[in-house]
């Protein structure tokens, strides 16, 4: 709201200014004589100032946007061609039919040379072609330039501003097209994984798999009514978070540790985009679990500061397991990282190691909201 309102105020201020300095220049062409000018001068000046205008706003709103930035830059020539010759030609028959000239050439006169009362009347002043008058003013010939070309420029701003606003809302659209579908990938993808454990799971426990089943539901109520919000608070993401955790750990052998460390329940509770941690963690079960060997999936969740999240994941490496092995459909962190780029530019270092001193494989996420 307030970028328009500026955008307003200063573009009557520019308004203001080409016309304050449009009234200067009429009024510096005043004749060149001590004393009050003939009202029908300053009726001219009116007339053309009046005429300056229509041409100015003529151009700004349809002549330069429809001629000129149309490919038809002839055809602009030629228009304002004919409106400089025709403010010539109107300015010299309002002269003329005032009788300008001639009112000035007397009131020069008058002031002047002032009249003797001892010699007789003097001819009244005549002007003619024979003393040099011009065909037309040259002043109002450059002033009339003048305005064409501010009217120009005033144009060219305007269509310059309007493409950078049509550039931003295609960037926005794009931007949220693209988000739309990395969320749409990842949504599938983590469903996916997790309906194979339940389904795993139904084998071994029917009590733990109707549990998981609860869980995945409330789940699925944070992705359909949160997550199309494109915003949702910490906290809530926390506890999708560790439902998944939990969800994920139902169908781990005693061999698996699994640590979630959560911040302070008293920490601020920001805004952040959903869904952003699970991918993750989610790559930390899928590459970190052995159903033989001891493993260990260790989540660090802190806040540094009040709009700040640090999320570090690890997990142990398997030296069997390649680390782009990957489910077919699986997408892996590519998205996330893209994502992420999108949502906060500047905004984020994400950090890999991909074998720590303890053997595992590490990434964290430093988040400023």
């Amino acid at each position: 709201m307030a970028l328009p309102l500026l955008r307003s105020a200063s573009t009557l201020l520019l308004h203001a200014l080409v016309w304050g300095l449009v009234a200067v220049l009429l009024w510096a062409q005043q004749p060149d004589y001590p004393g009050p000018k003939p009202t029908e001068f300053w009726l001219t000046q009116a007339v053309v100032f009046g005429l300056l205008v229509g041409v100015f706003y003529l151009n700004v709103l349809w002549t330069a946007p429809r001629l000129l930035y149309d490919g038809k830059a002839w055809a602009y020539v030629a228009l304002n061609a004919i409106l400089v010759l025709a403010m010539l030609a109107i300015h010299q028959q309002v002269e003329q039919r005032l009788g300008v000239p001639e009112l000035v050439a007397t009131a020069r006169e008058a002031v002047l040379n002032p009249p003797n009362p001892w010699s007789g009347p003097r001819p009244h002043p005549q002007l003619g072609p024979e003393e040099g008058r011009p065909l037309f003013n040259t002043g109002v010939l450059l002033i009339t330039l003048l305005v064409l070309g501010i009217a120009t420029s005033l144009a060219a701003m305007q269509k310059g501003q309007r493409d950078a606003e049509s550039r931003l809302e295609l960037e926005r659209r794009q931007v949220a097209t693209e988000l739309s579908l990395l969320k749409a990938q990842i949504n599938p993808h983590f469903f996916f994984n997790t309906l194979n454990n339940i389904y795993a799971l139904t084998l071994v426990d029917a009590d733990q798999a109707r549990a998981a089943l609860h869980r995945l539901s409330r789940m699925m109520r944070y992705v359909l009514y949160e997550s199309p919000a494109g915003h949702t608070r910490l906290s809530q993401e926390i506890s999708f978070l560790r439902d998944y955790i939990e969800l994920m750990h139902l169908r781990l052998t005693n061999k698996v540790q699994v640590h979630f460390e959560m911040p302070d329940p008293l920490s601020p509770d920001p805004f952040i985009a959903p869904m952003l941690f699970q991918p993750f963690v989610e790559n930390a079960f899928k590459h970190g679990v052995s159903a033989t060997a001891a493993s260990r999936i260790t989540i660090e969740l802190r806040q540094p500061t009040a709009h700040a999240v640090e999320l570090c994941v690890r997990n142990t490496v398997f030296p069997d397991r390649p680390a782009d092995d990957d489910e077919p459909g699986g997408i892996g962190l590519a998205n996330t990282q893209r994502r992420l780029d999108l949502l906060y530019p500047h905004a984020h270092t994400v950090r890999v190691n991909p074998r720590n001193d303890a053997n595992e494989y590490e990434v964290c996420l430093h988040l400023n909201l």
